[in-house]
């Protein structure tokens, strides 16, 4: 997998973005996620970047980094296609993830996924994110787990 730096708007990762968005409503019910569709801005500099895992031209993977605070960026819209699950990919956007979030200047990192992503809680346990309380928008969401890993 070529993983590239690509704006949040563009045509692959919109692409993958509306997939996720489809199957987290369907995962969930019909039932949105609590927190806001992110801006396009938010994934940019200085504290953010969008990554596209690829398979030849084939947009297979993403995700991104935002500002949380100073000092912790926080993980949003991490996908992998169906299709390609199980094949490590998540772990690889993953570990360029937190790559992008040291050279951001973050000591920390966290995200939020849902009760019915026994996957996703799995990656996240695995490579050693802590479960947190839940912050933000999740707050009050019974859906939400959040983590945070030191970086």
């Amino acid at each position: 997998m070529e993983i590239r730096r690509e704006g949040y708007a563009s045509a692959a990762a919109q692409s993958l973005v509306q997939a996720s968005v489809a199957e987290m409503l369907q995962r969930y019910d019909g039932r949105g996620g609590s927190g806001a569709e992110p801006r396009e801005a938010e994934f940019g500099p200085p504290a953010g970047v969008f990554l596209v895992g690829f398979e030849g031209e084939a947009p297979v993977a993403c995700g991104g980094i935002c500002r949380y605070d100073d000092a912790t960026g926080e993980i949003r819209r991490m996908y992998v296609a169906p299709g390609w699950r199980g094949t490590g990919l998540s772990r690889h956007i993953l570990a360029a993830l937190e790559q992008e979030a040291r050279a951001l200047g973050y000591g920390a990192i966290r995200l939020e996924t849902g009760n019915r992503q026994p996957e996703a809680v799995g990656l996240y346990h695995s490579t050693g994110y802590e479960p947190i309380p839940r912050y933000g928008p999740y707050v009050d969401d019974e859906r939400s787990f959040c983590f945070e890993k030191r970086l």
